[in-house]
């Protein structure tokens, strides 16, 4: 006996994307303070664009020893403010599989002067580093490094600067 056709394919809903301004209004769940990201700034010369570039380095505290990971984010950034929105992880393709962090580079060109970099949990917890880039002086200083007034808000990272990464045009 032959199964039935269906009429019409049932539709699924769509998951709804939160909005950087929406994770930033929602409170986050009370749990315990657990450092998960270590956040690192510093300079790369791109030698095929020629360009100088500033770079923001997202990596997971723990490290992970059967697939490669990457973080998966969305950036936004308004002025002096760059909202860094944690949204999961994103397997990496790769046919050598080393133990190490999740992690991932944003790239930005314009960066000069301070900046206020908020990272941002889909939970809604927020961190928050005002953080002074000076391309001139070949410098970057994290002037203040902090966990923004909220209901439930907890420290989830560390901000630092990676001197040792710093790559400038010869």
């Amino acid at each position: 006996m032959p199964l039935k056709q269906p009429k019409s394919i049932p539709k699924l809903p769509k998951t709804r994307k939160k909005t950087i301004d929406a994770l930033k209004k929602s409170t986050p769940l009370k749990k315990k303070g657990e450092v998960e990201y270590v956040i690192n700034f510093y300079f790369k010369y791109d030698k095929v664009q020629g360009k100088q570039f500033y770079v923001v380095r997202i990596n997971t505290v723990k490290e992970f020893s059967n697939l490669n990971y990457g973080i998966a984010v969305d950036v936004r950034k308004k002025k002096e403010i760059i909202d860094i929105s944690l949204l999961g992880l994103n397997m990496r393709q790769s046919y050598l599989v080393n133990p190490q962090p999740a992690f991932t580079d944003l790239m930005f060109e314009d960066l000069y002067g301070q900046f206020q970099v908020n990272l941002i949990k889909q939970d809604g917890s927020i961190n928050t580093a005002d953080v002074d880039f000076n391309v001139f002086k070949k410098e970057i200083k994290i002037v203040k490094d902090f966990v923004p007034a909220k209901k439930n808000n907890g420290r989830f990272c560390t901000f630092m600067v990676d001197e040792n990464s710093f790559t400038f045009e010869k």
